[in-house]
C-alpha cells in the first residue's frame, strides 16, 4: 500500500494515546508540560507540523530538566509522529525508540502500548520489514491485555489487519478483520470507521465480491466526507480507484484518483513540509546539545575522579614505560622483517614481471596465429563454395578441420589465463536449454561421425521453456564435456542427460549428466584429469589436443559456484556430472529478448571499405562482402583510409588494428576529427578484452574477432547502418 497510508495509523495510535496514555498516567507529571505535550498533539492531529514540533521541543526541553521521563516520552513520540508525516522514517524510528527507552524507565504500560504499535506501523508500512512490525504489534497487544484496555487491543487489530494486506497476505489478515467487524460496535469510537470500511472493501475486491465491495468503498467514501481528518479520504479515494480500474471502470478510476491527489496536496503543501523541516533542524539540534552537555559532564566527572586518585598517576607511568619497552622491541622486529622481506619484495618483482610476461606472449602468440588461420579458414571456405567438384575432398575438410581446431587450442589458452586473472564475468542472457543442447549436439556432428557414435538428449520436460544466464559459458562446459566423451568412445553411445532436480524462489536448479560407454579412467588417474595440461588414457592415435578442457570445465563451473562430480570404470565408461541454478523470470525474459534485433538482414546494398594491410585477409574479407552483393573498396593502411573518405563516402569501414606507419586506433581518431561518423568496426585478431577500452576512446564502434562467421559480420554491419540512418 502507498506510505500515505500509515499516516493514519500513526493517527489511530496517538489518539489511543491521547484516550488512554494520558488518563492512565501513574507518573507524577508537570501540569504546564502536560498541556504544552497535549497542544503539540493537537498540532499535529490539524497536520501544523511545524507548530507541533515548536512546541514538542519546548516541552522536551521543560520535561529533560526536570527528568520527568513521562513527558520526555511523550515529547518524542509526537516528535517521531511528525517526521513520519514528513516522510523521514529513518528518523521517525529513531525519535520512536528514544521515546520507548524513556518509556520502560516509568509504569506507564498505556504509553509503551502506544509506542510499539507505532514502532509495527513504521516497520510494517513503511521499512517493508513485515516481521519485525508484527513482532512490535504483539508487544503493544500484550499491554493493552494488560491494563484490560480492549479499545487498544481493538485499534492495533486494524493496524495487523491492514499491515497483512499490505503485504497481500488477504487470508491472514481477514482472520483480524474478522475480529475488527464482530467487535466494532463495542469498542470503536468512530475514528476507525472510514478505514474499516475500507479494509472490508479491499477484502471484497480479492474475494471479487464487487458489488458488496463498491458499497463498502462508497460508505467509506461517505464516512470520510463527514470526518474532519481528511487522510483517511484521502486513501479511500487511492484504494477506490484501483478498484475501479480492476473493473474496467476507467474514467470513475480518474476521477477517484484526482480527488484523492487534491486532498493530499491540500495537506501536504511544500510550504508546509519546508517550515517544518527548519523547525525540525533546531529540534535536532537541541538533541545534539543535550548529548554534548552529556559528555562534558562525564568529563568533568572523570577529570575530576583523576585528580583524586594518585593510583592512576602512578599506572600511567607504568604503562608507558610498559609501552616504551613494547615501541623499542616493535622497531627491532620491524627491522629485522625489514631486512628480510627485501628478497621476498625482489621474489614477488620477478614473479609479477613473468606473468606479465606470460599474458603478453598468450596475447601475441593468439594474434599471430589468428591472423593466418582467418586466411586458411577464409580461403577453404572459398574453395568449398567456388569449386563444388571438390566439396567432398577428404583432403579439403582435413585441412578446414585442422584450421578450426588449432583455432580451438588457441583460445582455450586464452580461456584458461582469462579465468586465472580473473577476467570473466559471467553474463545474463535469456535461453532454451533445449535448443542450446540441440546445437551443441549437430556441432560435433563430425567427430560423433569420426568415430561411429551416437549422441542422444534427454530433457526434463518440467524444466521452463526460457532460463536466463550465462548460456555461452554453459554451452562451453557442454562442448568440452560431451567432445571429451566422444574422443575416447568408440562405436558407443554418448547421453546427454538435463533434469530439474530442485526450485528455490526464481531459482530453477538444473542436474547436468553427460554419460558414454568408451575406455573409462583409471581409479588413479581421476583425481588429475582437472589439472592443466593433463592427458591420460591416449594412444598415438587418438584425437590430439591440449589436455585444458577439463581444467576449464572445473574452473567455469567454480564460476557458477558449482563443482564436478566423476564416475568412471575402465573398459565400461565415464559420466561427469554437475548441477548450475539459472533464474526463471518471464517478465525479465521478455525484456532481454526485447532488447534482441531478430532480423538484422537487408536487401539494400551497402558500400563498405575495408583497411587491411595483409593480402590475404583483403582476399578473404572481400570475398565475403560481395558474396552478399555489397560493394567492397579495399585499401592497405590508415593514410590510404584517409586519402579515400576525401573523395568518397561508405556506410561502414573494417578496421584492421596492427598496421604499420599508423594503426586503426589512431586512423579512427584522426577520421572521426575529419568529422565523418561513418560507423566503424574493428576487424582484427586481437582479443577483444584487451582493445575494448582503446576500441571505444578512439572512436569505433563496435569490435569482431578473426577468424568470424559471416552472419555475425553481416548482423553488425546491417545493424550499426541501420542505427545511423535512423538518427
Amino acid at each position: 500500500m502507498p506510505q500515505i497510508r500509515i499516516f493514519l495509523l500513526l493517527f489511530f495510535g496517538l489518539n489511543c494515546f491521547a484516550n488512554s496514555a494520558i488518563s492512565q498516567s501513574n507518573c507524577n507529571e508537570d501540569p504546564k508540560i502536560d498541556k504544552l505535550v497535549k497542544e503539540a498533539l493537537l498540532n499535529f492531529r490539524e497536520s501544523n507540523f511545524e507548530q507541533s514540533l515548536k512546541i514538542s521541543r519546548t516541552a522536551l526541553n521543560a520535561a529533560t530538566l526536570i527528568k520527568d521521563y513521562c513527558l520526555i516520552s511523550r515529547s518524542y513520540n509526537i516528535i517521531a509522529a511528525n517526521y513520519n508525516e514528513l516522510s523521514d522514517y529513518d528518523k521517525a524510528i529513531f525519535f520512536y525508540k528514544k521515546s520507548l527507552y524513556y518509556a520502560n524507565k516509568t509504569s506507564n504500560d498505556s504509553l509503551k502500548c502506544n509506542i510499539y504499535n507505532n514502532l509495527g506501523n513504521m516497520y510494517c508500512f513503511e521499512k517493508k520489514q513485515f516481521d519485525e512490525g508484527i513482532r512490535y504489534y504483539k508487544k503493544s497487544v500484550a499491554y493493552s491485555l494488560k491494563i484490560n484496555d480492549l479499545k487498544e487491543v481493538y485499534f492495533t487489530n486494524v493496524n495487523i489487519a491492514w499491515a497483512y494486506f499490505d503485504v497481500k497476505n488477504y487470508d491472514q489478515g481477514y482472520l483480524f478483520l474478522k475480529y475488527i467487524n464482530s467487535t466494532k460496535n463495542k469498542y470503536s469510537d468512530g475514528s476507525t470507521e472510514v478505514i474499516v470500511d475500507m479494509l472490508n472493501a479491499v477484502y471484497l475486491s480479492y474475494k471479487n465480491k464487487n458489488t458488496a465491495a463498491n458499497t463498502f468503498f462508497l460508505s467509506a467514501i461517505e464516512a470520510g466526507k463527514r470526518s474532519d481528518e481528511k487522510t483517511d479520504l484521502s486513501n479511500v479515494y487511492l484504494e477506490y480507484s484501483k478498484f475501479l480500474d480492476k473493473i474496467n471502470k476507467h474514467k470513475q478510476a480518474y476521477q477517484a484518483l484526482v480527488n484523492h491527489n487534491e486532498i493530499s496536496e491540500e495537506l501536504y503543501n511544500e510550504r508546509k513540509l519546508k517550515k517544518a523541516s527548519i523547525a525540525g533542524i533546531g529540534l535536532e539540534l537541541d538533541e545534539y546539545k543535550r548529548q554534548i552537555d552529556k559528555i562534558e559532564s562525564e568529563k568533568v566527572e572523570q577529570s575530576q575522579s583523576l585528580k583524586k586518585s594518585r593510583i592512576i598517576v602512578i599506572l600511567f607511568i607504568l604503562i608507558s614505560f610498559i609501552l616504551l619497552f613494547l615501541i623499542v622491541t616493535l622497531v627491532k622486529n620491524i627491522r629485522f622483517k625489514k631486512k628480510h622481506n627485501l628478497e621476498l619484495l625482489k621474489a614477488k618483482e620477478i614473479a609479477e614481471e613473468a606473468s606479465l610476461l606470460k599474458t603478453q606472449f598468450i596475447s601475441t602468440i593468439s594474434h599471430e596465429l589468428r591472423t593466418p588461420l582467418y586466411g586458411v579458414v577464409g580461403i577453404t571456405n572459398m574453395l568449398l563454395e567456388e569449386h563444388k567438384e571438390i566439396s567432398r575432398s577428404q583432403h579439403l575438410s582435413s585441412l578446414k578441420f585442422s584450421a578450426r581446431y588449432l583455432l580451438s587450442l588457441v583460445n582455450d589458452i586464452l580461456q584458461i589465463n582469462k579465468i586465472e586473472e580473473n577476467k570473466i564475468v559471467l553474463e545474463n542472457l535469456t535461453f532454451n536449454i533445449t535448443d542450446e543442447i540441440t546445437v551443441i549436439k549437430n556441432s560435433l556432428s563430425f567427430l560423433s561421425q569420426k568415430n561411429n557414435n551416437r549422441i542422444s538428449i534427454d530433457i526434463d520436460p518440467a524444466i521452463p521453456e526460457y532460463l536466463i544466464g550465462d548460456k555461452l559459458r554453459l554451452a562451453q562446459i557442454l562442448m568440452n564435456l560431451v567432445s571429451n566423451a566422444l574422443k575416447f568412445t568408440k562405436d558407443g553411445q554418448v547421453e546427454i542427460i538435463v533434469y530439474l532436480s530442485k526450485v528455490e524462489g526464481k531459482l530453477n536448479f538444473l542436474h547436468f549428466l553427460i554419460k558414454d560407454n568408451g575406455i573409462g579412467i583409471a581409479i588413479v588417474d581421476q583425481s588429475k584429469i582437472f589439472e592443466k595440461f593433463v592427458q591420460v588414457g591416449r594412444k598415438d592415435e587418438d584425437y590430439q589436443g591440449t589436455g585444458l578442457g577439463l581444467s576449464i570445465v572445473k574452473r567455469l563451473l567454480g564460476l557458477f559456484g558449482s563443482t564436478i562430480t566423476l564416475d568412471s570404470d575402465l573398459g565400461k565408461g565415464t559420466s561427469f556430472s554437475f548441477e548450475i541454478g539459472f533464474e526463471h523470470d518471464l517478465a525479465k525474459t521478455k525484456s532481454i529478448i526485447d532488447e534482441i534485433e531478430v532480423d538484422l538482414t537487408s536487401n539494400e546494398v551497402y558500400s563498405i571499405l575495408v583497411v587491411e594491410d595483409n593480402l590475404i585477409n583483403q582476399l578473404v574479407t572481400k570475398k565475403i562482402i560481395e558474396k552478399n552483393n555489397y560493394i567492397c573498396k579495399v585499401v592497405d593502411d590508415g593514410f590510404g583510409a584517409l586519402k579515400i573518405l576525401e573523395e568518397q563516402e561508405f556506410d561502414l569501414i573494417l578496421m584492421d588494428i596492427n598496421m604499420p606507419l599508423m594503426n586503426g586506433f589512431e586512423t579512427t581518431k584522426r577520421i572521426r576529427l575529419l568529422g565523418i561518423d561513418t560507423p566503424i568496426v574493428a576487424l582484427t585478431a586481437f582479443d577483444k578484452d584487451e582493445i575494448t577500452d582503446e576500441a571505444i576512446s578512439s572512436g569505433m564502434n563496435d569490435i569482431i574477432i578473426k577468424p568470424f562467421e559471416p552472419v555475425k559480420l553481416f548482423k553488425i554491419i546491417n545493424y550499426l547502418i541501420k542505427e545511423k540512418n535512423a538518427v
